[in-house]
């Protein structure tokens, strides 16, 4: 039965082999048939009929159908600086080596509709050679050495064949034999690969050196094959490679030693491809090598620290090798300059794309890797590390490899930070060391993690100093990389709690010093050019600030960034230093947030007074201090933002101040009386036109000054119509009491300042938009209005009679008219002096109202001799105004003619 069972397996075998032989004499024999039939019509010389081969055979096949590869061929890292091949190409079109595009991939299924059977068989003659060794283990035909040998023999014989149909009837696009010579020879890999991997895993019969020696030698074999038989043989090669070690099968303690395999692997195909630039070859081996250890590390966790190992291996390999040099010297544009590609932008070349894309994954692999262990924790950091400082100094020759190092460094601070927040193992190592021994040692991996940053930001640095078009922009990374790691482990992992704020302190002073070094050292190879002493020095006063946030109490941190700003401002003013607007802006922009936010005006109200006076009288003094100096300077940037903080700040501390004034008499409070609700309204509208003015600075930000413009403002008019409608005593009987004086009161802290803070601001703000300065306007009239009103109310009726419900006396009421009269003739005055129509418009308005309140209230609702002088008034006083237009009319009429009759 088992030799019948072989035999059955020998036929299985030869079906595919008998299959190509009748291919192969089927396409002769049609392709004889073809020029014999164009012969005879005339369209083909005698001399080109091919002279028959009695060892061949005789008849051809139609012309085949071009490989989709075929045009898949790049520049060498020597075309790529030639001119005269730039001016061929269009610069609008992708150059050729972008592999997925939409003609490519029409052609390459246009090739496999016509040309599926050889894939196919490549496929079969592979399976063959794997699943003859398989069914020798599982049915013990063989010994183990023999099933090994066995299947090494077939790999041999499909190889040697697919070279004899090469040698002897030709690989080209033109010939009848095309892919064939690749179909056997990829096959024949594919089973040596197999037959290797089965003497590994399945028996056993060869240690992991032995069995690496042999794949590294059947690789090198491939690589030679791939190099002459075309991209199909390496295509079959490349995935049956892949997928060997998976339909193997096989088990191991330790099958850590195949990622080996598959760097090899990745080895051989980007080796073939280096050479014969085919593009795709290589994008082939980089997702089969990270897809197939992927899996692996799937089904073997215990092998993650090998796979992290190894995919940053294959970083450095798609980076060198497609380059062909050890040292990369990849020219042309970055990946980063694509992002503002304009028309006429030249693409960055296939090997450049090729190595970001291969950092880029390796570092998001190194990224979201999740460590168990401490070991595994610090093998992460360790190959963060050493891809970062091998990109730093590896890639100084590549033009277009400049911005590579930005995915690992920014890959560390995230697998930093995450690793604190998610509490990972040397988190709770580090946060532990106290809890059970206060003598313990001094836990060193926050401090070392800070001078890993430090180390990292001295090589950009380095990187800088070796000048170059990019200088600038590695003195920026310099500048950021160690304080911003830094506030990933403040964030993430607070080690200020662990070794203590001093100690935590005394780590980001460090760094300040480090930066003041760097920028005395741009400074002396600079010379008048400022920008990179301006990034090392911004770099040193946020590392003072951040020490300062660690160890201050809300107060004097807040005054120590105000400080901060005005030290900015003063280099800046010294030394010309442009970049310090940056951090002028996010000084402010912390400042504000820290006085209005957090700790803010919660903080304000309940914080003692002097220290509250304090804080905000230093910073409104160092808000106009910075103005001050920045003045001769043309920074309107920073200009604008001190000056609009300045006022609103001021605004916010008179208002704080009268509010804790007020509250001392123990009446009303912040949250709910008419004066406490119309300061918090100051408060917030001050914070609205400080937004405002900043508004004719322009750019994409001013989306967010508007948002925040809108949030402040709302917040204001929420707080003012409070004011008027739950708190007003006028419409509340229980509303809080009005304080003070009879003019002197509540009441115009709670209508009437608002009132004149909108009403200054929309003056001092000539920028600010027309229609919005109508609205202001407009409601700093109407609030005016509300507040005489109520004063008179007050003054007749006194605190104890505000509310509406107790009725309106006659002197009130006629108060109420005089009033009326005396604004609507002032207004009247003022358009005639300033022959301003909207003005008269509103003294006529308010010349009306009056006359139809005394007609149709006062006349009802007085008596006696207050009816006589109400209606005597109003005669009287229109007769004024009348004498007052004829006046002005022949005031200010032309001499010589007559003035208009109204």
């Amino acid at each position: 039965m088992e030799s019948l069972l072989v035999l059955i397996g020998l036929v299985v075998l030869a079906i595919p082999v008998s299959i190509v032989a009748l291919l192969i004499g089927q396409s002769r024999l049609r392709k004889r048939v073809e020029q014999l039939e164009r012969q005879l019509a005339g369209e083909l010389p005698e001399s080109d009929l091919e002279t028959p081969d009695p060892s061949k055979p005789e008849l051809p096949v139609s012309k085949p159908t071009p490989a989709p590869w075929a045009a898949a061929k790049t520049l060498t890292a020597a075309d790529e600086g030639r001119p005269e091949e730039q001016e061929k190409s269009e610069p609008d079109e992708p150059p050729a080596t972008i592999v997925f595009r939409e003609e490519r991939l029409a052609a390459l299924g246009a090739w496999l509709r016509e040309n599926w059977f050889y894939a196919v068989s490549a496929l079969s003659l592979a399976l063959a050679g794997i699943f003859l060794v398989q069914y020798g283990a599982e049915n013990g035909l063989l010994p183990p050495t023999a099933r090994v040998i066995a299947a090494l023999v077939f790999g041999a014989l499909l190889i040697g064949a697919g070279e004899v149909i090469r040698r002897r009837f030709g690989d080209d696009e033109g010939s009848t034999t095309a892919y064939l010579p690749s179909v056997f020879s990829g096959a024949g890999l594919v089973t040596l690969f197999g037959g290797v991997l089965a003497a590994r895993q399945l028996y056993d019969l060869i240690g992991p050196e032995a069995g690496l020696a042999g794949l590294v030698v059947i690789a090198l074999f491939g690589l030679v094959l791939g190099w002459f038989h075309g991209p199909l043989l390496a295509a079959v090669g490349l995935v049956g490679a892949f997928a060997a070690p998976f339909v193997v099968g096989g088990s191991s303690d330790d099958p850590s030693w195949l990622y080996g395999y598959f760097f090899i692997i990745a080895v051989v195909g980007l080796g073939i491809d280096t050479v014969r630039r085919w593009a795709w070859i290589s994008v082939l081996t980089l997702v089969g090598v990270y897809g197939a250890a992927f899996l692996l590390v799937l089904s073997s966790p215990s092998t993650e620290a090998g796979y992290l190992i190894s995919v940053t291996a294959l970083a450095f390999i798609a980076t060198a090798i497609p380059g062909r040099r050890i040292w990369p010297n990849h020219s042309g544009p970055m990946i980063a300059e694509m992002i503002r590609r304009r028309k006429g932008d030249t693409w960055p070349e296939f090997p450049t794309r090729l190595a970001f894309g291969a950092v880029l994954v390796s570092s998001v692999i190194l990224t979201l890797h999740w460590p168990d262990s401490s070991g595994e924790f610090w093998l992460g950091i360790t190959l963060f590390t050493g891809l970062i400082l091998a990109l730093i100094f590896w890639s100084r020759d590549a033009r277009a490899l400049q911005d590579v190092t930005a995915p690992p460094a920014l890959g560390l601070i995230w697998f930093v930070l995450v690793h604190g927040l998610d509490g990972g193992a040397v988190w709770h190592r580090f946060a532990e060391t106290y809890a059970e021994t206060a003598e313990a040692d001094y836990p060193w991996s926050v401090t070392l993690l800070a001078a890993l940053g430090a180390l990292i930001t001295l090589l950009a640095a380095w990187r800088s100093f070796q000048g170059g078009r990019y200088a600038v922009v590695w003195a920026a990374a310099a500048a950021m990389f160690a304080p911003v790691l830094a506030i990933a482990l403040e964030v993430g992992w607070q080690p200020a709690e662990v070794i203590g704020a001093y100690a935590w302190a005394l780590h980001a002073v460090a760094l300040g010093a480090m930066m003041v070094v760097l920028a005395e050292r741009f400074a002396r190879v600079d010379g008048d050019d400022r920008m990179r002493p301006a990034l090392a020095t911004l770099s040193a006063l946020s590392c003072l600030s951040f020490a300062c946030i660690i160890v201050l109490s809300s107060a004097a941190l807040t005054i120590a960034l105000v400080a901060m700003i005005v030290v900015a401002t003063a280099l800046d003013r010294r030394f010309k230093l442009p970049p310090m607007s940056w951090f002028i802006w996010a000084g402010v922009f912390t400042v504000t947030v820290r006085l209005v936010l957090d700790p803010g005006l919660n903080w304000a109200e309940i914080a003692p007074l002097i220290e509250m006076t304090l804080v905000y009288a230093a910073s409104v003094v160092g808000f106009v201090i910075g103005w001050a100096l920045l003045k001769p300077l043309d920074r309107p940037m920073a200009s604008l933002l001190l000056e609009s903080a300045a006022w609103a700040t001021a605004g916010i501390l008179l208002s704080l101040l009268l509010l804790r004034w007020l509250e001392s008499f123990g009446e009303g409070g912040a949250t709910d009386s008419h004066w406490g609700l119309g300061l918090l309204a100051v408060i917030w509208l001050l914070l609205a036109f400080a937004q405002v003015q900043r508004f004719k600075l322009g750019g994409k930000l001013n989306y967010v000054r508007y948002v925040l413009a809108a949030f402040f403002a709302a917040h204001g008019v929420f707080r003012l119509a409070q004011a008027l409608s739950d708190a007003n005593p006028l419409l509340n009987p229980f509303a809080d009491p009005v304080l003070g004086s009879q003019v002197l009161n509540t009441l115009a802290v709670a209508y009437l300042l608002p009132a004149v803070a909108i009403g200054f601001s929309t003056w001092r703000i000539v920028s600010s938009p027309v229609l919005l300065k109508q609205i202001s306007y407009g409601v700093a009239t109407i609030l005016a209005a509300v507040w005489l009103g109520l004063v008179i109310r007050h003054v007749w009726q006194g605190a104890g009679g505000m509310y509406e419900g107790n009725g309106v006396t006659q002197p009130e009421l006629y108060t109420y008219t005089i009033t009326l009269l005396v604004v609507g003739a002032a207004l009247f005055y003022q358009s005639l002096a300033r022959r301003s129509d909207l003005m008269r418009k509103a003294g006529l308005a308010v010349i009306g109202l009056a006359v139809a309140k005394v007609f149709l209230i006062d006349i009802a609702g007085l008596g006696g001799l207050i009816r006589v002088f109400s209606l005597l008034a109003l005669g009287l006083a229109l007769a004024g105004l009348a004498w007052l237009n004829r006046w002005a009319q022949l005031r200010h009429a032309p001499q010589g003619s007559e003035p208009l009759d109204h």
